[in-house]
């Protein structure tokens, strides 16, 4: 659990520092000293804050979370085509490539994520995988943002392994061989865009920034409800 204190820029530095650690050394091998050496503050100044390094790493995780879908969601409201499937395809792939930390999350990388992954109560069973799903697919299809001749589960599974390929596939083929990721995104999103797109693409893509506009203020909604009942529970 995290504390409350009066020192945002703090609390920021000493994620920051986390972050950086923890990507570069794993979770297992990370210890709240090096977190502390790092963000240049004493091991104490760190418990004003969170009080176990399970709670520094859970806010770390829910800061990168928030950051990660704020990319993805501005990206998509700058597309003109940006509620096409292809192109939100595209930008998760983008935002997710941008964040060393969330690729990793997102493929459950043991090295970094470590103990924590075996934790019976950790975050990402409760947050449920971060993967596109098809109850999302199958929106998008009821409001005439891709075809209607889709299996949606079929194809949330399909983009689910090439997201992870994206991010894990220097671990099994020689890094030399693989071709530049935005060339590789490109290639992804236009085949994509073949599969799913309807006729009319205008209507498809306000439908589909529609859907996403929705998701977003009910997340927004389910933040603020937990950073209350979190506040509630400190008191």
């Amino acid at each position: 659990m995290s504390t409350q204190t009066d020192n945002p820029e703090r609390h920021e530095r000493i994620l920051d520092a986390a972050a950086n650690l923890i990507v570069h050394y794993g979770f297992d091998k990370t210890t709240v000293s090096d977190i502390a050496r790092e963000a240049g503050i004493s091991k104490g100044a760190i418990y004003l804050h969170f009080d176990s390094k399970d709670a520094l790493f859970e806010g770390l995780l829910m800061r990168e979370v928030g950051r990660y879908n704020t990319r993805w969601f501005e990206l998509i409201e700058a597309d003109p085509e940006g509620g096409l499937f292809s192109s939100l395809y595209k930008n998760v792939l983008i935002a997710l490539n941008e964040s060393d930390f969330m690729s990793a999350i997102f493929r459950r990388d043991t090295r970094i994520l470590g103990s924590y992954l075996r934790k019976e109560d950790n975050l990402f069973k409760q947050m449920g995988g971060g993967a596109i799903r098809h109850e999302f697919m199958a929106m998008m299809q009821s409001a005439g943002a891709i075809r209607q001749d889709v299996d949606p589960q079929v194809m949330a599974h399909i983009m689910n392994m090439l997201a992870f390929g994206l991010v894990s596939m220097d671990d099994i083929i020689e890094p030399t061989t693989i071709p530049e990721t935005d060339a590789i995104i490109e290639g992804i999103a236009e085949m994509m865009d073949r599969m799913l797109t309807p006729e009319d693409r205008v209507a498809a893509s306000e439908a589909g920034k529609a859907v996403v506009r929705q998701l977003r203020a009910q997340v927004e909604n389910q933040v603020a409800q937990t950073n209350e009942n979190n506040k509630e529970t400190d008191a």
